[in-house]
């Protein structure tokens, strides 16, 4: 995106790509089908960016989701638009939406150089004056770092842009993995492995205390737990974690209905289904692959007849039911993250331009910097409009 944005302005291009081809990283986004941005208005996007988001307001008021769906479609990319306000590509392909862009920059006049990790940046009297790539100098006016994170690191994404922007004085918040799948202890999990759950609740406890929370689909992994509503509440529990605090996540998995709802909906199972036994009964409540699990940790025998089962068995069912409880042990790498939290200083960069406040000429575009989002098509938005508005910056200047 900045390396065409760039070129349409009228100025010679280069794009230096690390990897044999680019856009090996965007190929796989969405799981193979490339979740492009969101159609939630302006506020309500720049939210799910938590702290950070209003330094992208500049780029999203420039650039957003209605001027990436138009030129997306002058490359031929028709979209669709999903529940949550999700867009993709109609045709569900991520890998085409990467050829459609490298098409796109090439018409644009673009001269991309492959196999080509810039080694280190060239400056002078404060000022960008180039890169040093494969043992040659490359001059330019404008240098846009656009380099990715640290997740999926086989893509190429290893952190060089960390490394660039530090070592010409750039500070470099810490990165961690963010919307990424976590680990719990015991064997719940494992017993559970394949199974998703829809429209269920999960509250993340914090050293004992409700802090988070979210609504929607989750996964169960021979590890642990992953899924959307898990992935958006990763970044918290990760921060957690760093800091040494005990970290639970309770599964509410009625959230429709309150206490006395559902009390009086297992009084009426009892009492219509009685005759069943217990493991029977719960299949109408739980997902059979739940059953067990639920058994077990209720301490309610399966085989016990619906008409035996106490008003403190009862209530024990009830209690589990909204709160099942998974003690969080960990996350998983950066060879899984989505996303990379932390990165370069916000306030080292001019959210007008995406110009470093350091040096003159250096520009930062995309998941390098400090702003990350949560699952939804968000982050993707972000790296193009950041893109976007580096590009016309840098070939102004």
């Amino acid at each position: 995106m900045a390396a065409g944005q760039a070129a349409m302005i009228g100025v010679d291009t280069l794009l230096l790509e690390k990897k044999p081809r680019p856009g090996i990283k965007l190929r796989i986004t969405g799981k193979g089908r490339c979740n492009l941005t969101n159609i939630a208005p302006l506020n309500d996007f720049i939210d799910h960016f938590g702290k950070n988001g209003r330094f992208l307001r500049q780029a999203f008021n420039r650039f957003f989701s209605a001027e990436l769906v138009a030129l997306l479609g002058e490359m031929g990319v028709d979209i669709i638009t999903e529940r949550g306000g999700r867009v993709f590509p109609a045709d569900e392909n991520a890998a085409a939406v990467a050829e459609a862009l490298v098409r796109w920059v090439k018409q644009q006049g673009v001269t991309i150089k492959s196999n080509s990790p810039v080694d280190r940046l060239l400056i002078k009297d404060k000022h960008i004056h180039g890169a040093h790539v494969g043992g040659q100098d490359i001059m330019a006016d404008a240098v846009i770092v656009a380099t990715g994170g640290a997740s999926y690191p086989a893509t190429g994404s290893t952190g060089d842009g960390y490394r660039l922007a530090a070592s010409v004085g750039h500070a470099v918040i810490p990165i961690r993995p963010a919307l990424v799948p976590l680990e719990t202890a015991g064997n719940a999990a494992p017993r559970l492995q394949g199974l998703s759950l829809r429209n269920v609740k999960a509250n993340v406890y914090i050293d004992g205390k409700k802090r988070h929370d979210a609504m929607g689909e989750m996964l169960f992994t021979h590890y642990g737990v992953s899924g959307p509503i898990i992935l958006t509440l990763s970044g918290h529990i990760v921060d957690a974690l760093d800091a040494k605090k005990k970290v639970a996540i309770s599964i509410d998995l009625k959230p429709a209905l309150d206490d006395a709802k559902l009390d009086a909906r297992l009084l009426r199972d009892l009492r219509d289904q009685g005759k069943k036994q217990f493991h029977t009964l719960l299949k109408g409540l739980l997902p059979s692959k739940l059953i067990p699990v639920c058994c077990d940790l209720t301490g309610i025998p399966p085989d016990k007849i619906g008409h035996q089962i106490s008003a403190e068995e009862r209530r024990r069912l009830r209690l589990w039911l909204k709160n099942f409880r998974l003690d969080v042990t960990g996350h998983r790498s950066f060879a899984e993250a989505i996303v990379t939290a932390g990165g370069v200083d916000t306030r080292e960069i001019d959210p007008r331009t995406m110009q470093s406040r350091l040096l003159s000429g250096l520009y930062f575009a995309g998941e390098v910097i400090d702003v990350n989002g949560d699952t939804g098509g968000y982050n993707l938005q972000a790296a193009f409009s950041t893109g976007w508005l580096a590009g016309k910056s840098a070939a102004r200047k």
